[in-house]
């Protein structure tokens, strides 16, 4: 999919969309896991195919701000805005100051879109650089039919699944469908213990900004993101190879199996070795860990809105990754893995934040010192993108992604399924440069760049 011009999107209309129902302003504090979340947003976007005979692009736009208006009546946390209180940490106004909505349009088609390289196409340009509130929303207008529905997310008030809990509710509004489920924002589900308690495997995941040393001009190489898509067949025989010499009960899921392949992939060149280190973080979603077999904390937990995250981590030489076979590197994954598994870790890690507040702290791996000879990688899942459901009346979008160059100085990959529910996986990826080519090198039976013939295939 490669563009031989750069295209242009022009803004039409920039307006502010609020609740449709007056609310009362009210404060609505961060737990302590959204506290360790950096001031950080990330994207996501949604590519349509659309004739303009059958609807009118006004006509969708403001099908989507009635929409929109309609959802944050009980998405209320998404119409306000961060502030510090009084002990200097981040805290929702709940103040139906809006949501920006920005109309655009394109001299591009879909099938001229880069997305293999988002960096040129998509940040900035289809999805919006949110610049007030916690959240923005940009919809444009492609050539011959084309549509990005895009928004862009505090991370500080929302994860992933957060997010895509709104996406889904966005869509079942524009079709006057009830909402499938509610948020909701029970903070009390996240209250620290007392007294409270942790395991030290906690301080070794997380850490506090003071202990950090102090921000330098980085003159190192810079990260770049791209996306590729993984054919099903190819992700089926990597979970296969990692779980050689493994039993029934004891196998590695294909994430597993994913990351132990990407871990050794991106440390592959000829002179990585010695007694340098890689690190490798997968993100954690605790609320299933937090329910614990328990359905009533089930029914409770499912809902809420908001950040219930851990960042475990592994360290491994260099010389060992690249001489172990990818059952024994899956199940190095696996091992780390199992410290965050539990409901245990989550309580606790509330607890270690509780102790240490105000002072703000972060995932350990994010703020890691990140070389050339000692990389790191955060491998977080997408397998819940909700890009199936996104519907708005006009049907299915054909490809939808995360956008996410999160700033941290360990590289980050996401994995999500492909809209054409074949199995196959669509990556996005922000890693350093030399890191991709040896992907692109060495891995390139498995990482396909993303293409327009793929997105239209079939459609």
């Amino acid at each position: 999919m490669c563009l031989t011009r750069d295209f242009e999107v022009k803004v039409c209309k920039s307006e502010v969309v609020a609740a449709a129902l007056p609310m009362q302003e009210h404060w609505l504090p961060l737990s302590n896991l959204d506290l360790l979340l950096p001031p950080v947003d990330f994207g996501v976007f949604f590519c349509y195919l659309h004739k303009e005979t059958e609807q009118p692009f006004a006509q969708i736009v403001g099908a989507l701000k009635k929409a929109l208006a309609q959802t944050l009546v009980s998405y209320y946390a998404f119409a306000g805005v961060l502030v510090r209180n009084g002990a200097g940490e981040p805290e929702l106004l709940c103040n139906n100051s809006g949501v920006d909505f920005v109309e655009a349009v394109s001299d591009a088609g879909l099938e001229d879109l880069n997305l293999y390289n988002p960096d040129d196409c998509v940040a900035g340009k289809l999805v919006p650089h949110k610049k007030r509130g916690v959240l923005a929303v940009q919809v444009t207008q492609l050539k011959r039919g084309g549509i990005v529905v895009a928004c862009s997310v505090s991370h500080q008030v929302a994860d992933a699944y957060s997010a895509n809990m709104f996406l889904v509710s966005w869509a079942e509004m524009a079709r006057s469908k009830q909402l499938s489920q509610p948020p909701s924002f029970r903070r009390s589900l996240l209250l620290p213990r007392r007294p409270g308690s942790y395991d030290a495997s906690v301080d070794n995941m997380f850490v506090t900004m003071s202990t950090l040393p102090p921000p330098h001009e980085d003159d190192g190489e810079a990260a770049i993101s791209r996306i590729y898509y993984i054919k099903a067949d190819r992700i089926r025989e990597l979970q296969e190879e990692a779980n050689v010499g493994n039993s029934k009960d004891n196998r590695r899921t294909k994430l597993e199996a994913f990351s132990a392949f990407l871990w050794r992939t991106i440390i592959s060149g000829e002179d990585s070795g010695g007694d340098s280190v890689c690190r490798l973080g997968i993100v954690v979603d605790g609320r299933s860990r937090l329910i614990d077999r328990d359905e009533e904390q089930a029914k409770l937990i499912a809902p809420y809105f908001g950040n219930v995250l851990s960042i475990p981590f592994g360290e491994k030489k260099m010389k060992e990754l690249k001489e172990k076979e990818l059952n024994w590197v899956a199940s190095e994954v696996h091992a780390f893995l199992g410290v965050a598994a539990a409901k245990e870790h989550f309580l606790g890690l509330i607890d270690w934040v509780e102790e240490r507040r105000p002072e703000m702290a972060l995932a350990k791996i994010y703020a890691a010192t990140v070389t050339e000879e000692e990389p790191a990688v955060v491998v977080s899942s997408g397998q819940m993108f909700p890009v199936k459901k996104m519907n708005f009346g006009w049907g299915r979008p054909i490809f939808g992604s995360y956008d996410f160059p999160w700033g941290g100085k360990s590289g980050y990959v996401m994995p999500m399924p492909s809209v054409k529910d074949d199995g196959d996986w669509i990556v996005y990826m922000h890693l350093l440069r030399g890191q991709l080519e040896l992907i692109e090198r060495n891995a390139s039976h498995v990482f396909n760049p993303l293409t327009s013939q793929y997105i239209l295939s079939n459609v």
